[in-house]
């Protein structure tokens, strides 16, 4: 029997309100043959501010033990019932939620990089996110005012770009959605050509496509109806483990050569003790 992350969780809300204001918590959970998620394109949506005013002592004592919902319910409002839909007593949870909200081609004011890799060192990616957050910064052409907001995702690195104001759907189609052999006019397109000529030894694709031996610089969780991790959300690979933690960043914590030990070295109870400080890193 896993332990119920809901405990965790609950330390952590009050510290995302600010992060996820108005957009839609999702859920990912790992049982022993499958995972599933939910999410408010699906299901009634959830909001950070439900979270945190409906769990309360009452709603924890009434998870611990053996209790299911059925045996609860009666003792639940409906938005705790919710809740408990979401977050299923004694599995391993993942956290995430709505970058730009529910439902497809909305206006966006986040942009998402994910830095993915596989098999390749972790330490690669946090050179990539580097060169990508300092290729970006000097770009004139890409006019867009911004704060950059990079993020362990617990594996490799995600890079947003904070917008000041809210952009069509259809700038990111013409000038951020990257696949191979996309349009010139995509900006994550110029990027990782400009990527590629700088870090010569590592190898960087742009896309979701994934390549043995690249590194993707991958723009997709930014439209609208996309979900992604959030700060200090579980990374699970299998059902019965946590395999690491997300965590917000200072794009100066990037060029820590000992960063990736650091980051691996948190497990929940070193993140509570620490969630004052790492809290303030979130824009």
């Amino acid at each position: 029997m896993s332990e119920d992350v809901i405990f965790y969780y609950s330390e952590v809300f009050p510290k995302l309100k600010k992060f996820l204001k108005n957009r839609e918590i999702a859920t990912k959970t790992y049982l022993k043959d499958i995972e599933f998620i939910k999410r408010g394109s699906h299901e009634p949506p959830l909001y950070i501010n439900e979270l945190i005013k409906n769990i309360n002592k009452k709603f924890l004592e009434l998870r611990q033990g053996n209790s299911h919902l059925k045996d609860v319910r009666s003792k639940l409002n409906k938005t705790q019932i919710k809740i408990w839909e979401y977050f299923v007593p004694r599995k391993l949870i993942e956290l995430h939620y709505a970058v730009n909200q529910e439902h497809p081609n909305k206006p966006i004011d986040r942009i998402c990089f994910d830095v993915d890799r596989k098999i390749i060192p972790a330490e690669k990616a946090q050179l990539v996110a580097i060169k990508l957050i300092e290729t970006i910064k000097k770009d004139k052409a890409f006019n867009l005012k911004y704060k950059i907001f990079p993020m362990w995702t617990g594996n490799s690195f995600h890079i947003y770009l904070f917008l000041n104001k809210k952009i069509p759907h259809s700038y990111y189609v013409k000038y951020i959605h990257s696949e191979l052999n996309d349009s010139k006019d995509s900006f994550t397109n110029k990027w990782v050509t400009q990527i590629n000529e700088e870090l010569k030894t590592i190898k960087v694709i742009a896309g979701h496509e994934k390549k043995e031996g690249f590194i993707n610089i991958d723009p997709s969780l930014t439209p609208s109806g996309k979900i992604s991790r959030c700060p200090f959300s579980l990374y699970i690979k299998k059902y019965n483990k946590i395999s690491g933690i997300s965590m917000p960043l200072s794009i100066d914590e990037l060029y820590d050569k000992n960063l990736i030990n650091k980051l691996r070295s948190y497990n929940k109870e070193k993140v509570l003790k620490n969630l004052d400080y790492l809290s303030k890193k979130i824009p």
